[in-house]
């Protein structure tokens, strides 16, 4: 874990949030992944299915992340727009505390960080998994809401 709190400081330190992503846990990456999925879906049958006068309201609501290129940059634009890089303790490391697949460093500063072994073997941070989840749950959401009004919009439009 230590070795992956290193290269997440490092990222930080030298402007590359991007390179945080092979470093979230499993849940995370796919929770960014499934956002991306979701927001284009949702983008794509917008402008299939709405009336041209009910997409631009539309596309608003379903949000920014829908022009993401993949779930790394979902991933970016969602720590950006919540703070999530700025003023982190990338102090270096005082010690590890490991129990089996779980483990928690401890800063210089005494900040903890917990981080999860993957599948992999690889250890993932996991500070944002619990909101990233919520937002693939709420993507998900939209998605259904958005694919029914296609549907109704489908259905009305003439033949």
């Amino acid at each position: 874990p230590d070795g992956a709190y290193a290269r997440i400081a490092k990222a930080l330190a030298e402007g590359y949030p991007r390179d945080l992503f092979p470093y979230l846990e499993t849940d995370a990456q796919w929770a960014c992944i499934s956002v991306h999925d979701a927001r284009k879906a949702a983008k794509t049958r917008v402008t299939v299915s709405y009336p041209s006068s009910e997409q631009p309201a539309a596309r608003a609501e379903i949000g920014p992340l829908a022009d993401s290129t993949d779930g790394e940059d979902v991933f970016v634009k969602t720590a950006e727009s919540r703070g999530w890089l700025e003023k982190k303790d990338l102090s270096g490391t005082k010690g590890v505390e490991i129990s089996g697949d779980r483990a928690t460093i401890i800063t210089a500063r005494g900040t903890r960080y917990s981080f999860r072994r993957r599948d992999n073997g690889m250890w993932g941070l996991t500070m944002f998994t619990a909101e990233l989840v919520s937002d693939r749950d709420k993507a998900t959401r939209d998605l259904e809401v958005v694919n029914a009004a296609g549907d109704d919009y489908d259905r009305a439009k003439p033949h």
